[in-house]
């Protein structure tokens, strides 16, 4: 397995993959009709392309060479040149808990070493990858209701890079 830098052929592959963890992950909190709202707004091909041409952003996918294991994404502030957010970090079902997740991460940290500080927001009730970040060095820092579609919440966590 390797991490690249995502690409336009790419995008397809990384929609089904957010769709397939999102259903798996999120089911059984937001419900399978509130996930998939949520996909064909925020996993649209249209919005993966914008997001990989946005201007100090990182899009990556953990690549099998048979198919992709994961994704992220992050993007350094527009208000502040020092803080980058992970908005999106994904591991196929089937691969969670086998590192790919880790090698994400070390990537999405290591393309930012100009920053101080790397931020996501999580949901609170995905416990696994709120164990995942914590054990990866973050501290939770707040939280705030998701979004007016959903009734969750989401709990901010930061972790100082070197």
């Amino acid at each position: 397995m390797f991490i690249r830098t995502a690409g336009e052929r790419d995008l397809e592959a990384v929609r089904a993959l957010l769709v397939e963890t999102w259903h798996a992950t999120y089911d059984g909190i937001y419900g399978a009709e509130g996930v998939a709202a949520i996909s064909d707004r925020w996993h649209s091909v249209a919005w993966l392309r914008q997001s990989m041409r946005r201007p100090r952003s990182e899009f990556i996918v953990a690549d099998t060479g048979s198919q992709l294991a994961g994704m992220a994404y992050a993007a350094i502030l527009a208000n502040d040149a020092g803080v980058v957010e992970l908005q999106e970090m994904n591991v196929r079902p089937a691969m969670q808990g086998a590192g790919v997740g880790g090698l994400l991460l070390d990537e999405v940290q290591s393309s930012f070493f100009e920053c101080r500080l790397i931020r996501l927001e999580v949901e609170e009730k995905n416990r696994r990858a709120v164990r995942f970040y914590e054990a990866a060095g973050f501290s939770r820092t707040g939280s705030k209701k998701a979004t007016q579609w959903v009734d969750a919440t989401l709990a901010t966590m930061e972790k100082r890079l070197s």
